[in-house]
């Protein structure tokens, strides 16, 4: 019988099999809760929702204090190279998601954008969850 890694998700409250988008998805929980100060209650991944009839899931969301989207993170494995598509992947879901930061991860690297007016703009700095409630 083969026995799969799993790794425990703090958001979702259960073990999930660990696959190097998970790994990935992990480690960056531990950066949004532990540098940036999001408390874990205010994050939830794996969040379903619906776009243009299209079933959607993003891989982490960040909730404001009065509980509204405010950060959406896309996760992908180390190898995968986070090009315009995968931020492109992201702007789209804040289509549904309305939020004012967009960030995307590989685990080797991470961009973090910010809504400027109409459009997103990268930052050169981590913000703190303080800092992106304002």
């Amino acid at each position: 019988m083969d026995s799969v890694a799993t790794i425990w998700d703090p958001l979702r409250k259960k073990e999930v099999a660990l696959t190097p988008e998970e790994r990935v998805r992990q480690w960056f929980i531990g950066v949004l809760n532990g540098s940036m100060g999001v408390p874990t209650h205010m994050m939830m991944s794996e969040v379903g929702f619906r776009l243009g009839g299209k079933q959607f899931r993003a891989d982490i969301l960040v909730y404001d204090r009065k509980a509204q989207p405010l950060a959406v993170v896309e996760c992908k494995r180390p190898e995968v190279e986070l090009t315009g598509d995968v931020l492109d992947q992201a702007i789209r879901y804040n289509m549904a998601l309305n939020v004012r930061y967009i960030m995307i991860t590989n685990g080797t690297k991470t961009f973090i954008a910010f809504k400027d007016g109409e459009r997103f703009s990268f930052m050169d700095k981590v913000p703190s969850y303080n800092e992106m409630s304002i």
